[in-house]
């Protein structure tokens, strides 16, 4: 009776160890698997982003463009505060055309050589033709200097008219780790249902990551809708000006708002993507 009553004991407690390592097996894959994107273009951003809890920065600059290429002092002085791995924009210049001179090519890859050189972790590009296709020969020069590091197709995809499922696939055959996407319409709410037949598309050729628009009230639907294993915000909110009263200045130049990443929302969407991936 002893003997039996022992071997129960040991072979229920191996039985909730093994449950026990399996679970936390899941949630290791799960949490490489599955990543929150914050993109920031200043340090100040950048560090609300860690303290909410993002996986991964995009870092740029001049986000009020849709992000240019940010300065090297900046990602250095990230690398030595923060340990979550950060993706460096590569876009020499404004406007949305994405069509880019053989010069501007230069300057992309001297900065990729740059940035990769000081600790970048990965990059986001993209390059499209005349005729609204993927720009094939810039796009695999990237590949090619940013080697081996990821790098991420951006929202150019959004604006070329080119079939979308034949450009993920293109975008995956040159070597892309991720596509980000709104589904080719403003925000990524409204194209939840392209995003979706991409994902489904895709599968695991190329990540395809939501973005455009993500706030705490629509994450959980596009989460739901797409199945993405994850996505790309700002978290931004309109920063306060701590002076004003330099009336000189504000007559000589034009008062832009500042907007910066804030923690609280960024901890907000964390809390949101989560509590969706128990329910998988």
């Amino acid at each position: 009776m002893c003997i039996y009553y022992t071997y129960c004991c040991v072979s229920t407690f191996d039985q909730y160890c093994v449950r026990k390592f399996t679970h936390i097996c899941r949630l290791i894959l799960l949490l490489l698997k599955n990543q929150m994107e914050i993109c920031v273009d200043s340090v100040e951003s950048a560090i609300n982003a860690v303290n909410g809890g993002a996986h991964r920065l995009e870092l740029c600059s001049a986000l009020s463009e849709g992000g240019l290429t940010p300065s090297l002092g900046l990602l250095k002085t990230l690398k030595s505060m923060v340990s979550i791995p950060i993706f460096v924009m590569l876009r020499p210049r404004c406007g949305y055309d994405f069509q880019f001179s053989d010069l501007e090519i230069r300057v992309i890859l001297k900065d990729c050589t740059l940035f990769k050189n000081a600790g970048a972790d990965g990059f986001v590009f993209g390059a499209l033709t005349s005729t609204g296709d993927i720009d094939i020969d810039a796009c695999a020069s990237v590949i090619l200097t940013a080697q081996p590091l990821p790098v991420t197709f951006h929202r150019a995809f959004d604006i070329a008219s080119q079939d979308p499922i034949n450009m993920a696939q293109k975008i995956a055959d040159l070597g892309f780790k991720r596509l980000l996407t709104s589904g080719r319409s403003p925000v990524a709410f409204d194209g939840k249902g392209l995003i979706k037949i991409l994902i489904e598309t895709m599968k695991d050729r190329l990540i395809i990551m939501p973005g455009a628009g993500i706030q705490v009230e629509n994450l959980k639907d596009i989460l739901v809708t797409t199945l993405a294993h994850e996505f790309h915000g700002s978290a931004k909110i309109l920063k306060q000006y701590s002076n004003r009263n330099n009336t000189k200045s504000h007559s000589i130049y034009k008062e832009d708002p500042i907007y910066v990443t804030d923690c609280d929302t960024v901890k907000k969407l964390l809390n949101i993507y989560k509590n969706h991936l128990k329910l998988e």
